[in-house]
């Protein structure tokens, strides 16, 4: 039998003190996609049906480019960070930070994948 205070048994499993960097974090993306979604529904709804010409001419223009990129980078962060505090909770050790640095690296190449896609259209 151990003598352990119920403290003592705790200890070390408490806050890693990030939760509440990371709510913020995912309450300011989600505002902010509460916005740049809609916007971009009505944006990219606009662009559709047009032939291939009218499409890069219409995404070359600034505003449709520039909302267009603003969504998939704030959306692929979100799911970025969220798909970390997963990882965070359920993988532990050498596993849990190769698929740290997988998410981030996949994460990352989308995003330029996305911008460069933007720059082929606009120009």
């Amino acid at each position: 039998m151990r003598f352990l205070t119920d403290r003592k048994r705790a200890q070390g499993l408490g806050s890693g003190r990030t939760g509440t960097e990371h709510h913020w974090k995912a309450m300011i993306s989600s505002a902010v996609l509460v916005v740049l979604v809609p916007l971009f529904v009505f944006t990219f709804g606009a662009g559709l049906g047009g032939s291939y010409e009218e499409v890069l001419a219409y995404f070359g223009r600034p505003c449709p480019a520039i909302i267009t990129a603003l969504t998939a980078i704030v959306v692929i962060l979100h799911c970025k960070g969220e798909a970390d505090e997963a990882i965070i909770d359920y993988v532990h050790g050498t596993p849990g930070k190769l698929l740290l640095v997988a998410v981030q690296a996949f994460s990352y190449a989308m995003i330029v994948a996305v911008l460069f896609a933007l720059v082929k259209l606009a120009l």
